[in-house]
């Protein structure tokens, strides 16, 4: 038996590598063929997790879309979407907010050990929250996760998020769909947080085998990267999407 889950990762960016613009409204950049792959992702996951700024920034359901994907999840004798996960030092989120949606799906907050009290106290009944050490401690989480029953976490973003799982060498698959726009933005977010090196990501395509962030110059010094090889190519509508398998984690 597994000790975590399978982590997958996804992201969509644009060619000049960013998640979104820096306006105040989300830039959506996956077409209607990418965001009908991204579903049956979503289907065959036990779970989604998204960082706290994701949920107040952007506010997404989290939801299965497609009826006949969560049909079959039900037929499967699973609930219609899956779990949704996230984690947060604070807990200062909209009672509002799509995540924490009244729909018979688990909603899970992990935080800080030290945070869980207060933040469980601000959330009242809207999601379990989770203390996981202190700092918060990915490896906590996904041991958590994996008791819950999750064997397949999917994990959406946001760019701190995703960096996190990389770094920690803690993904199994990153699966990279590529727009054919260029956001040209200093200031918007990019596809990951903290290498700052131009030949690691500025100057890097988003063709090449993102591998180059793991090998000698490819990152910061002592940074610790996941090997990431390029295991399938896919063109569904206007977008690219690159699949990657990810292999232990070796020191920048």
């Amino acid at each position: 038996m597994a000790t975590r889950p399978y982590v997958l990762l996804s992201a969509a960016m644009s060619a000049d590598g960013y998640l979104d613009d820096a306006s105040s409204q989300r830039l959506i950049l996956s077409d209607a063929a990418d965001l009908a792959r991204v579903d049956a992702v979503r289907a065959a996951s036990d779970a989604i997790l998204v960082g706290g700024e994701t949920i107040r920034r952007d506010n997404p359901a989290l939801r299965v879309r497609s009826a006949a994907g969560r049909e079959q999840r039900l037929r499967q004798g699973r609930p219609a979407s899956p779990a949704r996960v996230t984690l947060t030092s604070a807990g200062d989120f909209d009672p509002a907010a799509r995540f924490f949606a009244d729909d018979g799906i688990d909603k899970l907050v992990y935080t800080p050990s030290a945070a869980a009290g207060p933040v469980r106290e601000r959330l009242g009944g809207m999601a379990t929250v989770v203390g996981c050490g202190d700092p918060l401690s990915l490896p906590r989480l996904l041991d958590d996760l994996a008791g819950r029953g999750v064997g397949t976490l999917m994990v959406e973003g946001g760019a701190s998020v995703l960096t996190q799982f990389l770094s920690a060498g803690l993904a199994d698959e990153f699966q990279l769909a590529v727009a054919p726009l260029r956001v040209a933005d200093e200031t918007a977010p990019r596809l990951l947080t903290g290498v700052s090196d131009a030949a690691a990501l500025g100057q890097l395509s988003p063709l090449d085998d993102l591998g180059a962030l793991a090998r000698p110059g490819g990152a910061a010094p002592g940074r610790r990267l996941a090997e990431l090889r390029l295991t399938e190519v896919s063109r569904p509508g206007r977008m690219v999407v690159l699949r990657y398998q990810l292999t232990e984690g070796i020191a920048g």
